[in-house]
């Protein structure tokens, strides 16, 4: 679980950008009416975000009570109810697009990721995530991806070396490439080479590299490359390798399969908010104050 003081600000801007001077549709209702809320899945899939949904509703009106029904991971099918609120309708209504907005759109990488983790089942293989993320969103998508069953990558410049394609282009190659970097970061940061051909995987071998990236490869280029490194390094494989082709990927013998689309283009599963009756077991844990 993530620490929720974290997210507060972006909470707010969410919030702040829905309501901003005010809800113009709530004055309808008198603020003193209190009422009951379910939040239930139009989709199914692998539910994320339950707890940045309390956060949302907790900030618009702390006199909101929420309860949750499933935990980060579950299942969840169509027409089932994950969570369920009593409080002042006003603030549920004020609160209702943003708690919504931040739950579908990690439920959807959540849902993403079980999906390409199935297709390597019983793989020695890991699916990880990139660093195609939505500003400020980058630490609640790739925990979204943990949900799911994947793993994270770096999570930005700062945590390992990525010698790109660019990077070699700059400095007249792979190998000057890595001798510049070894003397520039210590011996506990690791190091990782994209390689487009074989001949650069060779290379970075030689140059002794903790990660060697296999960019748009061909399976059976994959394959050799698998059989070269012979374990010297983690091999990764990446470059728009989607779902039809992750089990044969896999089965190259690569260590982590990258796959950007998992927060970049992701689909949001979708969830939907309705006012009415919650569980009887659930209202009375209520009236007791529980």
């Amino acid at each position: 679980m993530l620490a929720t003081f974290q997210f507060q600000e972006l909470i707010d801007r969410a919030l702040n950008e829905d309501i901003g001077t005010g809800d113009l549709s709530i004055r309808i209702l008198p603020e003193d009416l209190t009422g009951l809320a379910k939040i239930y899945a139009k989709q199914k899939g692998v539910v994320a975000g339950l707890w940045l949904v309390e956060q949302v509703f907790q900030r618009v009106n702390s006199q909101i009570c929420v309860h949750r029904l499933l935990k980060d991971g579950d299942e969840v099918n169509v027409g089932e109810v994950v969570l369920e609120l009593i409080g002042p309708l006003s603030s549920i209504l004020q609160g209702e697009r943003t708690a919504l907005n931040f739950l579908q759109h990690l439920s959807g990488i959540a849902t993403a990721t079980k999906r390409a983790v199935d297709k390597v089942a019983g793989l020695s293989v890991s699916i990880v995530d990139t660093r195609k993320t939505l500003p400020g969103w980058r630490t609640l998508q790739k925990y979204a991806v943990r949900v799911g069953g994947g793993q994270n990558h770096r999570f930005g410049l700062y945590d390992a070396v990525m010698l790109k394609d660019n990077h070699l282009a700059a400095v007249g190659g792979l190998t000057e490439a890595v001798k510049r970097i070894k003397a520039q970061v210590g011996h506990m940061t690791k190091i990782e080479v994209e390689c487009e051909t074989i001949d650069q995987v060779k290379e970075a071998i030689i140059c002794d590299v903790d990660v060697i990236m296999l960019d748009n490869m061909s399976l059976e280029e994959m394959r050799e490359a698998v059989l070269y490194i012979d374990k010297r390094a983690i091999v990764e494989a990446s470059g728009g390798i989607g779902e039809e082709l992750l089990r044969e990927v896999a089965e190259t013998g690569v260590d982590l399969i990258s796959i950007g689309a998992l927060t970049h283009s992701v689909q949001a599963l979708d969830f939907s908010l309705d006012l009415g009756d919650i569980k009887a077991s659930t209202r009375a844990s209520w009236e007791r104050g529980i």
